[in-house]
């Protein structure tokens, strides 16, 4: 006969093999996150169509009104061109811009090339010249009491009366038309150059005479920053004289070149075409002023 033995609740617990828990048993539940909620896109601006019509309609608004004008005038004419007129030739003229039959005849792309070669060489002249001495006279006090009278007294004088002094200098036309740019040309930049090296804040110099900086850090760590928008406005000005001024002095000296073009065409008493050069030359010359614009906002330390 088994007789069945009960035992107390701790009893049977001291009797269990003492054996660790599973890990499932004790371990806490993961704490799930929730997944990052992505940030709003930004709402898109409205579309400025007011802004964008007067950007863009108004300058072809512009355009048109003075063709009207142009238009108007000249329907009962029998001397000056119409805008029609002036077109149909102008098509013929840039069908071949760069024909050459002889020095004296070539295209109007030749006159051009040649014109901004002048350009380019009095233009880069007169800026190894005058950018260097705006730096000089904006930091020499002695150097700015000695050249300014000089500067005050020759800026106002025409450039074209420069030009007889290129043709007794140099015996030649070509040199005497870039003398006549590079001397037009240097009067900006040394005087925009000269006025921000002057309005560069004192304590920056003043921090530089404690580093001990030498002139040339000086110059290209402080200076150059703070006088980059005002020499880049000088080079504007300069260079908007010096097409002003080349058209002028190639008239006069004759050759190739947009000036002499524009006055052969006049002996020629063809209208059209001495139209047409003034639109050229207008066009050259605000694509070089937009050019200008472009490179000083790219390299403004602002």
């Amino acid at each position: 006969m088994v007789s069945a033995v009960f035992h107390s609740p701790s009893e049977v617990d001291d009797a269990l093999p003492a054996t660790s828990p599973h890990p499932a048993q004790t371990a806490p539940a993961p704490t799930l996150k929730a997944a990052p909620t992505p940030p709003a896109a930004a709402p898109k601006p409205p579309v400025d169509w007011l802004g964008w019509a007067l950007r863009t309609v108004s300058p072809l608004a512009g355009i048109a009104l003075l063709i009207g004008i142009w238009a108007l005038l000249t329907q009962n004419s029998s001397t000056f061109p119409t805008p029609l007129a002036t077109w149909q030739a102008a098509v013929v003229l840039f069908a071949d811009p760069f024909y050459s039959n002889g020095p004296n005849d070539q295209g109007i792309g030749w006159n051009i090339l040649f014109s901004l070669e002048r350009v380019a060489v009095g233009f880069g002249l007169a800026a190894v010249v005058g950018i260097p001495l705006g730096f000089l006279i904006g930091r020499s006090q002695i150097a700015s009491s000695m050249l300014n009278p000089i500067i005050s007294l020759l800026r106002p004088v025409s450039p074209l009366a420069w030009l007889p002094i290129g043709l007794l200098v140099f015996k030649s036309a070509d040199p005497a038309a870039i003398w006549t740019i590079f001397i037009c040309s240097i009067w900006p930049m040394i005087i925009n150059t000269a006025v921000g090296v002057q309005r560069v804040p004192e304590d920056y110099l003043n921090v530089a005479k404690v580093l001990n900086l030498s002139e040339w850090k000086i110059t290209t760590k402080i200076l150059l920053p703070s006088v980059l928008p005002y020499m880049l406005t000088g080079v504007r000005l300069s260079v908007g004289t010096a097409w002003l001024v080349i058209v002028a002095a190639e008239m006069l000296t004759g050759g190739v070149g947009i000036g002499f073009w524009v006055w052969d065409e006049w002996n020629n008493l063809n209208v059209q075409h001495i139209l047409i050069a003034i639109f050229v030359i207008g066009i050259v010359g605000l694509l070089l002023e937009q050019a200008l614009v472009a490179i000083a906002k790219r390299f403004s330390f602002e």
